[in-house]
């Protein structure tokens, strides 16, 4: 089977794979509401099959972020309302991670005129950046959110960046959002009632959330400055 053969049976199965997503309605599973209505059954399947449940919700998060699907947030939320903080963690940044490379990888071999041509003035930007900056850019693009996770993802993959660096920084520049993400589900995991959505650590979990970006911009502003590079 030649090369381009199998490109495009690789492609077929992508476009399958979105087109089923969509039309079977399965983002309305990958959603806060349905997290909260299915949590306990889904923490008592958990106990009885704890290995395989992780391994289900970590080809979960690779599927989504992968093909770049709607459904990160939530599904992030859920690793830490149903594994807990660190076991959440691991799987959510494993799973990001991979899922991202596997975008890359889909942008850089099978949809780079389509992602061309839908995002190009917007893939500019990212491109000068990337040569201005190098892997330190793509470190900042994933700390804070300029562009959209799938889209950072698409346009690195018509870019000359190394697949392994890729991986490295990305994974590096998400795992502090992926930690907050992780444990404000926890927090909303452990939610009985509304009264509860007032608690001190949810409430906290929700501000690191908001200020993680601001925070981050501040910290790399003065790095680079420190750099003689400018501000971001």
């Amino acid at each position: 089977m030649s090369p381009l053969v199998k490109r495009l049976l690789v492609l077929v199965v992508v476009v399958a794979l979105v087109f089923c997503f969509f039309l079977f309605e399965l983002d309305a599973y990958l959603s806060l509401s349905e997290l909260k209505h299915s949590r306990e059954a889904l923490a008592a399947f958990i106990d009885l099959h704890p290995l395989g449940s992780a391994a289900v919700y970590l080809l979960i998060y690779i599927a989504v972020t992968g093909l770049s699907l709607p459904g990160a947030v939530p599904v992030s939320l859920a690793g830490g309302a149903l594994f807990g903080l660190w076991q959440g963690v691991v799987l959510a940044s494993l799973g990001s991670t991979t899922g991202a490379a596997l975008a890359c990888l889909v942008a850089r071999y099978l949809l780079r005129d389509w992602v061309q041509s839908r995002f190009g003035p917007r893939l500019k930007r990212i491109d000068s950046g990337l040569e201005r900056e190098g892997a330190l850019y793509l470190f900042t693009l994933r700390l804070i959110p300029i562009f959209p996770f799938f889209l950072i993802n698409l346009a690195m993959g018509l870019t000359r960046i190394p697949l392994w660096t890729f991986v490295w920084v990305s994974w590096m520049g998400m795992l502090p959002a992926t930690f907050v993400f992780v444990n404000a589900g926890k927090e909303l995991g452990r939610l009985d009632s509304v009264a509860g959505i007032l608690s001190p650590s949810i409430l906290l979990s929700f501000a690191l959330l908001g200020l993680f970006p601001l925070a981050a911009r501040r910290l790399l502003g003065w790095y680079r400055r420190s750099r003689g590079h400018g501000q971001i």
